[in-house]
């Protein structure tokens, strides 16, 4: 295995496969139709325009096993030092520990750009990706209760949130 900065060219294709998956048998993403490639050039684009890292995890042949990202929580300059991340698991690789060793990965690039707080929002039921929050250090900060609908029931949205010992010094500006 190896890890990667994920580019639009070369794996754009296979993050569009792994979230198509999660949007129509999960309730990871709040979307009911799949992306498209355009989709996925504009999110690059968002990605790019914002220094916002997108991580990967190959495997020898090629296969992209785990993505990961963050970017902007809320587009006001307070929040600055906030970002909210996703990470991915392609399903046939899920349980093997790849989505710790993402997570991991995103904090360690959010200490290295100076962000101060991770911010991860998970479906409620979703207590695979909640225990591993909570393995990293994340806590619950907070509920939205039926902020989504999906597969004929209503969604409660948990965040989850890692502050970080950066920036070294923090500014208003």
């Amino acid at each position: 295995m190896q890890i990667i900065q994920c580019q639009f060219e070369s794996e754009a294709a296979q993050i569009l496969e792994i979230f198509n998956h999660a949007i129509l048998h999960t309730t990871a993403l709040y979307e009911y139709k799949p992306r498209t490639m355009a989709t996925m050039q504009q999110w690059f684009a968002n990605k790019s325009a914002g220094n916002f890292p997108v991580i990967g995890i190959k495997a020898d042949d090629g296969t992209l096993l785990a993505f990961g990202s963050y970017g902007t929580f809320r587009a006001f300059p307070a929040f600055k030092y906030s970002v909210e991340h996703s990470v991915y698991v392609h399903s046939e690789h899920q349980g093997k520990g790849l989505g710790q060793q993402m997570l991991q990965l995103l904090i360690e690039a959010a200490q290295t750009q100076g962000y101060h707080l991770l911010i991860g929002g998970i479906d409620a039921e979703n207590s695979g990706s909640i225990a591993l929050h909570q393995k990293l250090g994340f806590v619950h900060s907070g509920t939205i209760t039926q902020a989504g609908f999906k597969f004929g029931r209503w969604l409660d949205l948990a965040f989850y949130q890692l502050t970080l010992a950066t920036p070294l010094q923090p500014h208003d500006d």
